[in-house]
């Protein structure tokens, strides 16, 4: 083994894979890093930042992102905590809470 020069993915940057470090690396089943030590803080950092249960659920500021979206069966604006792809419908909290209730009660009345 020798020494290698390897470009991040993130940065773009070169850096040194050194003989030390891909002994290590292979030693523990690791394959050859894709960013420079730089950026692999960065990430870890960003990873662990929010991971922590005890913190609120793992949202790192406290509040949870929002998106807009248009409820599918009152048309009301109303704000979602995930992306809406518009592949299938999103509901405001008191249509989602009706369309719970209507899908459990169906649920529990079938017979097995």
């Amino acid at each position: 083994m020798s020494d290698q020069n390897l470009t991040c993915v993130d940065c773009g940057k070169q850096f040194a894979f050194t003989e030390s470090e891909q002994e290590f690396y292979q030693s523990k089943g690791f394959s050859t890093p894709g960013r420079c030590p730089d950026c692999r803080a960065a990430r870890k950092a960003a990873r662990n930042s929010g991971s922590s249960y005890s913190s609120g659920g793992g949202y790192s500021s406290g509040e949870r992102q929002m998106y807009p979206a248009v409820c599918a069966q009152c048309g009301k604006n109303t704000q979602v905590p995930f992306s809406p792809r518009g592949d299938k419908p999103v509901y405001c909290s008191d249509c989602y809470r009706t369309q719970q209730s209507s899908t459990s009660s169906s649920y529990n009345s079938r017979r097995y």
